[in-house]
């Protein structure tokens, strides 16, 4: 599961464009928290905190615990708006975890086992069409990364979502294809050598271009 990331926050009394400027020239990002069947809370959030956040990456997938006065809690970004000119962040709707719920999620795939690859010592290219796997998972259990082992494959050889250990109760979104993580694909010079090759890449590009067309 991925950590979650603690912020500090300040209860926002006032809402509407007036506050939320003020706010922001207090040096603040105007936040809300909603969901779990409980009342919208107005927050405030230091704006060097979110941009330290967002330059770490990833800040649209993390799980944060949010303390605002006496009131922790468990949250998850889910819109983020920023200065049409600026890029600076001006405001943010956080979407409150609650025990037992279900969401959907971006989470990035990890490759390993480049070094042992048959196909890559071979001279085959590691050809990674998703850096990141749309999942349904417990709001409780968010995995920081999955993995896809490529320590067995050989050139034009593939690892598929099911080729995936997926975190328990965790599925992907997409459910009507056995669709490409990353491939072993051939140089041209291993393809001229090799004519068996040939056939094999021309498989993992057509799966490249259905990810492609999603």
């Amino acid at each position: 599961m991925a950590k979650v990331i603690k912020i500090a926050a300040e209860p926002r009394q006032r809402v509407g464009k007036g506050a939320s400027r003020a706010t922001r020239r207090a040096g603040f990002v105007p936040a809300v928290i909603y969901g779990d069947n409980k009342e919208p809370e107005t927050i405030a959030i230091k704006m060097n905190e979110i941009v330290r956040l967002l330059n770490r990456g990833g800040f649209m997938s993390q799980a944060y615990e949010i303390k605002a006065d006496k009131t922790k809690s468990t949250v998850l970004p889910r819109d983020l708006q920023l200065h049409p000119v600026t890029d600076v962040p001006i405001h943010i709707d956080f979407l409150r975890l609650g025990k037992g719920m279900t969401v959907v999620m971006q989470v990035p795939v990890h490759v390993t086992g480049e070094e042992e690859s048959p196909g890559l010592k071979r001279g085959g290219v590691l050809n990674q069409t998703r850096h990141e796997v749309e999942l349904n998972v417990a709001a409780d259990a968010i995995p920081e990364y999955i993995e896809a082992d490529v320590s067995n494959l050989d050139v034009g050889e593939s690892i598929r979502i099911s080729d995936i250990t997926l975190p328990e109760g965790a599925a992907p979104t997409i459910t009507d294809r056995d669709f490409v993580i990353c491939a072993v694909a051939a140089p041209s010079a291993l393809k001229s050598s090799d004519g068996d090759d040939d056939d094999a890449e021309a498989e993992v590009t057509d799966d490249t271009a259905e990810v492609t067309e999603e």
